[in-house]
C-alpha cells in the first residue's frame, strides 16, 4: 500500500515538478503547500465537532488548494507588481486559519500531524484510490496539454503569439500543481512537499534540457527516493516523509558536487 502511494506521487512530483521547475514557481507552489492547512484544520474540526464521518482532511485540502491556485494565478496575471507579496500572505494565512481550527479541535490530533509531517505508512485504501485517481488525472491531462503548457513554461509572449489562452493554461497548470500537492501530502506532508516537487525535476533537468525527457527522469528520481527512503526509514527508525525528503536533498547535494567538479 506504502509503497503504491509512493509510485503515484512520484509520477505526480515528476510531471508537474518538472513544469513548476522550468515556469520557476516553486515560491507558488511552496504557498499553495501551506495554505492546505486552512481547509485541513477546517474540515478534521468539522469531522470531530459535528460527528461528519465523510468529511477527509484532504477533501479540505483539494479545495484550499485549488483556490490558492486560482487567487495566485489571478494575482501573477494581474497584478505581477504585488504576486510575492500575496503569496507570502495566502501563505501565513492558510496556516492561521488551520491552526486556529486544530485548536478548536476535540481530541488529540494525530491524523492532522500525519498530514503535516506525512506518514506513508498510514495510507488506507480509500486513500490511496483517491491518489491514484488524482494521479491518472494529472498524466490524462499531460498527455493532452502538454504541448500548451509547454509553451506557457517557457515564453508566455511567444504562446499568445500562437493563439494559445494564457490565462486560461497557467491556471490550469496551477491546478495541475494544487492537486499534486494533495498526493504529495499524503507521503511526506505539507510542510515537506517543495522537497519533493522540486528536487528531483531540478536533479532531471541536468541531464536533459528536453522537458519530456526531464520528466521521466524526474519520475524515476521519485521512485528512487521514494523506496531508498522508504527502506532506510525502516531501518534506522525515522519518519518515512522527513527520510524520503532528506533522501532527495542529499541525492540533489550529490548532484551539485558532480556538476561542480565537471565545470
Amino acid at each position: 500500500m506504502s509503497f503504491l502511494a509512493g509510485i503515484a506521487a512520484s509520477i505526480t512530483s515528476g510531471i508537474v515538478g518538472s513544469y513548476v521547475v522550468a515556469k520557476r514557481i516553486v515560491f507558488i507552489s511552496g504557498s499553495i503547500a501551506h495554505s492546505v492547512l486552512g481547509g485541513m484544520g477546517i474540515f478534521l474540526w468539522m469531522k470531530r465537532t459535528y460527528d461528519i464521518s465523510w468529511m477527509n482532511p484532504l477533501h479540505g485540502a483539494l479545495i484550499a488548494a485549488i483556490l490558492s491556485a486560482f487567487l495566485i494565478g489571478w494575482i501573477h496575471l494581474k497584478h505581477k507588481q504585488r504576486e510575492d507579496t500575496v503569496i507570502a500572505a495566502i501563505w501565513s494565512t492558510g496556516m492561521a486559519i488551520g491552526v486556529i481550527f486544530v485548536s478548536l479541535t476535540p481530541g488529540y490530533n494525530v491524523e492532522l500531524m500525519n498530514f503535516l509531517f506525512g506518514n506513508i505508512l498510514w495510507t488506507s485504501t480509500s486513500d490511496l484510490i483517491l491518489l491514484i485517481s488524482l494521479a491518472g488525472l494529472i498524466v490524462l491531462a499531460t498527455m493532452i496539454f502538454h504541448a500548451k503548457f509547454q509553451a506557457v513554461c517557457f515564453d508566455e509572449n511567444q504562446a499568445q503569439l500562437k493563439g494559445i489562452s494564457v490565462t486560461k493554461y497557467y491556471l490550469f497548470l496551477l491546478v495541475l500543481v494544487a492537486i499534486s500537492v494533495v498526493i504529495l501530502i499524503q507521503v511526506v506532508g505539507a510542510i515537506l512537499i517543495i522537497a519533493m516537487l522540486a528536487i528531483p525535476a531540478a536533479i532531471a533537468g541536468s541531464f536533459s534540457p528536453r522537458l519530456s525527457k526531464m520528466m521521466g527522469w524526474a519520475v524515476i528520481l521519485g521512485c528512487l527516493f521514494t523506496t531508498v527512503g522508504l527502506i532506510l526509514s525502516y531501518f534506522v527508525n525515522w519518519p518515512p516523509g522527513a527520510t524520503i525528503a532528506l533522501t532527495a536533498a542529499a541525492f540533489y547535494l550529490l548532484n551539485l558536487a558532480r556538476d561542480y567538479k565537471a565545470t
